[in-house]
């Protein structure tokens, strides 16, 4: 029986991909570097440090990780007021989880400074969730199942007792790697790459929420 729920960042909760490319885009070009956004596809999902350090390799550009990084963060900050919005259905899953006591946590290969940044810019509170784990928590990133594993561990859970929420092939592996039930949400892929889920839906706004977590939604107030 599934008792929490874990979360995956962007493409999930919110679609930031066009905002840090535009920051670390904006970064390389204090340093004379010209970036393009297919330089960016192969490192999306990997974390903020494989994904600058990665873009500078492929053009040529030695990246001072901790001073790029803090300059491309310091730039999305100030690039997306205003810009983000929760993703379909979003609050909605969220509120409705809440209410039921499922145990919530992110777990995003972002750095914290970012998953805060989007939280606060879609008005979901950090406090909805009993725990928020970070890329830089972990060692191995995804694909690799330590990020599920240690976020079902701080909601005191067993992986099996999760369900993870993810958007990207390597996301998915990681969840099922973990041992956790895996719902894709074809927001960055389509349905055809994600096939290593248990459920594939849109978005959580078509996510039938008794199918997948065993309530019959008809006895909630919602």
């Amino acid at each position: 029986m599934i008792k929490g729920i874990l979360f995956d960042m962007d493409g999930v909760l919110v679609d930031s991909e066009e905002y840090i490319f535009e920051a670390t885009k904006m970064m390389f070009a204090e340093h004379g570097v010209t970036v393009k956004p297919a330089d960016a596809l192969h490192f999306v999902g990997m974390g903020e440090n494989k994904y600058i350090a990665g873009i500078g390799e492929r053009n040529g550009f030695v990246v001072d990780i901790e001073r790029d990084k803090a300059r491309t963060y310091q730039i999305y900050e100030e690039i997306t007021p205003g810009k983000l919005m929760p993703l379909p259905g979003v609050t909605e899953f969220i509120a409705q989880c809440k209410e039921l006591g499922f145990k919530m946590a992110i777990a995003s290969s972002a750095d914290k400074v970012k998953i805060l940044i989007n939280l606060r810019e879609i008005g979901l509170s950090p406090d909805n969730f009993q725990a928020i784990v970070n890329g830089q928590d972990v060692e191995r990133k995804k694909p690799f199942p330590d990020i599920y594993l240690l976020a079902a561990e701080k909601l005191g859970l067993k992986p099996e007792e999760c369900l993870v929420v993810e958007d990207a092939i390597s996301g998915i592996s990681s969840g099922k790697t973990a041992g956790a039930k895996c719902l894709a949400l074809t927001t960055s892929f389509p349905a055809e790459k994600l096939t290593e889920a248990d459920w594939i839906y849109k978005d959580l706004s078509e996510t039938p929420m008794n199918e997948i977590l065993g309530y019959n939604m008809d006895n909630c107030n919602f």
